[in-house]
């Protein structure tokens, strides 16, 4: 019997790192998560890709530029306002700020610096502008049931979260 390999009829989980180029794990998830190759995977394209004919057990290293996964940095994206403009509740860092265009459309932006006169936020994705290596160890890999395939996603487990 051939050993099952990731690809647009089975159901494959995985578990993830992401690592900045100083090396540094600024994301990891070590629960497995399971997706349908071809599907709604939410994962990144190149990742993806670089998944499809892997059997389980396998670990595979994929390096995204800015383009491949969080984009370039948007200095538009970012907003100085002095403090007193500011609520208390946004003067801190890591505190987030929902912002709502005229369309309806909402944005999160983050508290990145606070002093005594200024508060800004950055609505960029933190790891905009960098080129990461994304560490995905494929932990199973199975059949897709009729139901899954049709829904693209698998019934037991939710999209990774690599976008």
């Amino acid at each position: 019997m051939q050993e099952m390999t990731v690809g647009p009829k089975c159901v494959a989980y995985i578990t993830y790192s992401i690592v900045d180029s100083a090396g540094n794990v600024v994301e990891q998830h070590d629960m497995p998560i399971g997706f349908i190759a071809g599907g709604q995977s939410g994962l990144l394209e190149k990742i993806e890709q670089a998944l499809l004919g892997q059997p389980a057990g396998i670990q595979i290293k994929v390096s995204l530029s800015p383009e491949d996964a969080f984009g370039e940095r948007d200095p538009d994206l970012t907003y100085t306002d002095q403090i007193d403009n500011v609520p208390p509740e946004y003067r801190r860092l890591g505190a987030e700020v929902i912002f709502s265009n005229e369309a309806g459309e909402t944005r999160s932006f983050y508290v990145t610096h606070v002093d005594d006169t200024s508060v800004t936020v950055d609505g960029n994705h933190p790891m905009a502008g960098q080129t990461v290596t994304c560490v995905v160890n494929v932990v199973n890999v199975r059949e897709a049931t009729p139901q899954e395939l049709a829904a693209g996603l698998p019934a037991d487990g939710g999209s990774p979260l690599l976008q």
